[in-house]
């Protein structure tokens, strides 16, 4: 029965992972602060890509973008959300939380007359630990500013810090030292919670929160980080919401039920195992963040090959860990493997085998949503593959240099325009319809379309062979020339490089923020063939959206 237990206790840590890394990634809703949307209803003038000349909003009608630019934020804090909750659940097997769960439940059950009001008791201590980590959540909105949070995604110094902060966070949980706080603070709230009353279990919670900080510091500073990065307004707030609902539920449902206890695995070397393998999950996503530095300045430190094999590491190690071949200091001594814990441990070495063949240019589908670009990797036999069943399309039989091709990567064997105005003077001369894809360095739907859709043997050819392929990096950080630089019309502010350009068309055209963000475009009216559409990771319904624009086009 506890190896079932354990099992399901494995089982929550790692779903705890995975949306947390899709939180972290899930940054594609880039900065475009300080623009205010018009409503689409209204004329209004806007800039040009060509900086110099302003048309009139009636002539580009997206249908609907401004629901689409609302949705993925929707989707944001829906995961921000899921992923606190999970990150909640992990902080409960952590080995200064779990100890406390029947102690504290008892000190309820048996310090209060009546099973009710020890019930409303427990209630009111759940509520009080929701209240303190929401208010530290929206603390962390109004000390950094709204707009603070949106740039928080593509700023090389905050990814860079956070790169360092998930380091030292993965350091923490693998035993190098305990992040603590001031004893005074724990000492003067423990005092508190004496008085007795409400006010005392209130800061019995806060007492609670502050002890545990060695162990759920981590995981609420990845939270946080995750969900500054963002680009949410409510983002921090709602993912300690999740937090601390997945903190609270326990203390009441036990305080209700108090025979669960009983069924409660004792504590034991296994909470410190759960520690040690979150901190292999922290060191792998701290990776990231890392990588859209090297992305967003263009170092080519950080390529593709690089990320997998310190990720193919940092797993093997995990699975090493797991299977008792590798201890640290603070570990118990393991007699023996456990059926739950060996069937882990298959599971991750089995992960790390699936990532080798990537070293050679394998797509990792699975993953490709975290990856850097596949054109980053040095040696890619898979690549080479796709330029297969080539068409006279734009990739095919245009060879002219294309204006900022030196400085991005070209995905799935393509060959886009970088420059708004250079992609439809083209499109126009071969008198094929315009494919305009908003995207950016640290938007990960953005790589998992280009890895999982446009590579499909149906969509590519069609991308290749019947658009011209425009892709405007919302978040790269290239100064334009000085006769380029112009101030928005739109949203009044001084456009000074390639990302603001290209932010500033997604938004005054377009009205949306969010990336990817699909725009299927007749070059010679520059109107929308069909309505424009986000990431959607089903083939064939891309398919379909790309067939569309074509019938509209040659109707």
């Amino acid at each position: 029965m506890h190896h079932i237990k354990r099992l399901f206790i494995w089982g929550i840590m790692l779903l705890w992972f995975y949306p947390a890394v899709a939180t972290a990634a899930i940054q594609d809703t880039i900065s475009t602060a300080g623009i205010e949307f018009t409503p689409a209803e209204k004329t209004a003038p806007v800039a040009t890509a060509d900086t110099g000349k302003v048309k009139s909003k009636d002539s580009l009608k997206p249908a609907s973008a401004k629901q689409q630019s609302a949705s993925p934020v929707n989707q944001t804090l829906g995961s921000i959300f899921l992923a606190g909750f999970l990150g909640g659940l992990a902080a409960l097997l952590m080995p200064c939380i779990f100890p406390m769960l029947p102690l504290t439940v008892s000190y309820f059950t048996k310090s209060t007359t009546s099973r009710a009001k020890a019930i409303r008791t427990a209630v009111f201590y759940g509520l009080s630990i929701i209240f303190i980590y929401v208010v530290l959540g929206l603390a962390i909105t109004i000390v950094f500013g709204a707009d603070a949070l949106n740039s928080l995604s593509t700023n090389g110094v905050f990814n860079f810090v956070f790169f360092l902060l998930l380091v030292g966070f993965a350091a923490s949980f693998l035993g190098a030292f305990e992040l603590t706080l001031p004893a005074r603070w724990v000492n003067r709230m423990d005092e508190q919670s004496d008085k007795g009353g409400l006010l005392g279990i209130f800061f019995m919670a806060a007492t609670l929160s502050l002890v545990s900080f060695s162990c759920t510091g981590p995981i609420i500073g990845t939270l946080l980080v995750q969900a500054a990065v963002s680009g949410a307004l409510l983002g921090p707030a709602i993912g300690m919401l999740g937090f601390s609902l997945a903190l609270a539920i326990p203390f009441a449902l036990f305080a209700m039920f108090p025979s669960w206890l009983g069924a409660l695995p004792k504590s034991g070397g296994w909470l410190n195992s759960v520690k040690v393998t979150l901190g292999f999950l922290e060191l792998a996503l701290a990776l990231k963040f890392l990588s859209n530095v090297d992305l967003a300045y263009r170092w080519h430190w950080f390529d593709r090959e690089v990320f997998l094999v310190l990720w193919i590491v940092i797993f093997a190690m995990m699975g090493f860990y797991l299977m008792g071949k590798l201890k640290f200091s603070h570990d118990s001594a393991l007699p023996y493997i456990s059926v739950p814990r060996l069937f882990l441990a298959m599971v991750v070495l089995a992960f790390t085998l699936y990532m080798v063949p990537g070293l050679w240019g394998a797509p990792l589908k699975s993953i490709s949503a975290f990856l850097p670009p596949q054109s980053t990797q040095d040696f890619d036999l898979y690549t080479a593959s796709l330029a297969g069943n080539s068409g006279a399309g734009a990739g095919a039989t245009d060879n002219t240099p294309h204006k900022y091709a030196n400085l991005f990567e070209k995905p799935a064997g393509l060959n886009p325009f970088f420059d708004y105005a250079e992609g439809v003077a083209y499109a126009k001369k071969v008198g094929k319809p315009v494919m305009i894809d908003f995207t950016g360095h640290a938007c990960v739907n953005c790589r998992k379309m280009e890895a999982n859709v446009w590579t499909d043997k149906a969509v590519l050819p069609v991308i290749r062979d019947q658009y011209v392929l425009i892709q405007l990096y919302v978040d790269d950080k290239e100064q334009l020339p000085a006769a380029e630089q112009y101030t928005s019309k739109f949203s009044g502010r001084l456009i000074t490089t390639i990302g603001a350009l290209n932010s500033d068309i997604q938004a005054s055209r377009f009205n949306s923020n969010s990336q990817p963000f699909y725009v299927l475009l007749n070059p010679q009216t520059e109107q929308t063939l069909v309505e424009p559409q986000g990431a959607d990771f089903e083939v064939s319904r891309y398919l379909k959206y790309l067939q569309s624009g074509l019938k509209a086009f040659h109707p």
